[in-house]
């Protein structure tokens, strides 16, 4: 195990360790229009451009690498890398699927150096997360309602492209990797199963959290699966933390968090978002409303 790493298991053992926030909202509060997103080397793509977050590590990293610092400065121990969208198949909507290994590489390198500069500064250690998010398919349902049997992903799909962004984000310096916001178990397991081959002899196998996503009021995830199903679904890759994030706020996902927090022998991490949207898309939870529930979560020992 390397030093970074036994640095975090032992800060583990010592208290909360924090994660950042929301990369998308600190984006949209730099208002970038289309051309900031294609920059010069995409000045001639043949799409639109906006809103495809990831590529601004490529023609707007000045912008990324201060939202880090910015969580670094305001407390956070982990950051994220901007690879939400960083594999195949959520690129394909901006024809972009070529890029998906040097995304994920510039976004690690970039956040990699960013965790470092600050850890220089103030002589505390800072770690990076590798995000794979859950892409725009679900490979347990058929997006076609007469069709229950169609798929439009398949699972050995979902395997290549996240061991391609795998890859390129541990060669980009990350410290461990993020399975995010799981709505589809079966795309997870695409994700494990990619780290878990990543892994296979490797002297270091690199740590992985999982952070699942409750979708409705019914406490399930958008495949169906319960909290402690879900924990049961992934448990045997022993990640080095499972928890749950996004959703519908962290008032409505305490239950559920205190659920994983029996059940899970394992860390337990929470990043819940502010509440859901109102109908201008935007959120009315404060962020004194927001810390006061976690600050709740936190002194219960969820």
């Amino acid at each position: 195990m390397n030093n970074r790493m036994e640095q975090l298991i032992h800060l583990l053992s010592q208290r909360i360790v924090i994660l950042d926030g929301a990369m998308g909202t600190m984006i949209q509060g730099h208002t970038l229009e289309e051309q900031d997103f294609r920059g010069q080397r995409f000045a001639k793509h043949p799409c639109d451009l906006k809103g495809n977050n990831d590529l601004l590590v490529l023609t707007q990293p000045k912008i990324i690498a201060a939202i880090h610092r910015a969580y670094y400065e305001a407390g956070a121990d982990i950051i994220e890398t901007n690879t939400f969208n960083s594999n195949s198949i959520s690129m394909a909507d901006y024809q972009m699927e070529h890029l998906v290994y040097e995304l994920n590489f510039e976004a690690a390198t970039l956040a990699r150096n960013t965790a470092d500069e600050v850890a220089n500064h103030t002589g505390q250690m800072r770690f990076v997360a590798g995000v794979l998010g859950p892409t725009n398919r679900t490979a347990t349902m058929s997006p076609d309602v007469n069709n229950p049997g169609f798929r439009n992903v398949s699972f050995d799909e979902l395997v290549a492209t996240y061991a391609e962004a795998i890859r390129a984000l541990v060669a980009g310096g990350v410290d461990l990797i993020l399975v995010e916001t799981i709505f589809d178990t079966l795309n997870a397991k695409a994700a494990l199963y990619a780290m878990a081959q990543f892994n296979d002899g490797r002297n270091d196998p690199l740590p992985i959290m999982i952070s699942g996503t409750i979708t409705d009021a019914s406490g399930r995830t958008l495949s169906g699966q319960t909290t402690e199903a879900f924990w049961n679904s992934v448990r045997h890759v022993n990640p080095i933390s499972v928890g749950l994030n996004c959703a519908l706020g962290a008032a409505q996902l305490r239950p559920y968090m205190q659920e994983l927090a029996h059940i899970a022998d394992t860390h337990v991490s929470a990043h819940p978002n502010a509440g859901l949207p109102n109908e201008f898309g935007e959120y009315d939870q404060t962020p004194d409303e927001m810390a006061s529930f976690i600050k709740e979560f936190a002194q219960t020992g969820l």
